[in-house]
């Protein structure tokens, strides 16, 4: 029996890394799309319900219709790297087999 997989969104959403010293942050970028924006809220707040993770999160939605539309998720002063785990989990659950940078 095949196991059943997530589509790879990759052409919905484009995800940035980026990692400093101490700071680890994820960028989602897509088109505005309620449902889509939803969704990646939702795996968001699972995500730091199943890790016990408390990121910082921004979103650009202060100018309407705003594109690319994006969420940021940053981890500061993240001495164990523990966003890292929080980021793949999160990826996962949305459907993104990688990063663009």
């Amino acid at each position: 029996m095949s196991e059943a997989r997530t589509p790879n969104r990759c052409g919905q959403i484009e995800a940035y890394f980026r990692r400093e010293e101490r700071y680890e942050g994820l960028q989602l970028v897509f088109k505005e799309h309620p449902e889509l924006k939803d969704e990646i809220l939702k795996a968001i707040e699972e995500t730091m319900k199943e890790t016990g993770e408390k990121p910082a999160v921004f979103e650009n939605s202060e100018k309407a219709g705003a594109e690319p539309y994006a969420f940021y998720i940053e981890f500061n002063d993240d001495y164990d790297k523990e966003g890292g785990e929080f980021f793949e989990t999160l990826l996962k659950k949305l459907g993104i087999d990688h990063c663009e940078g």
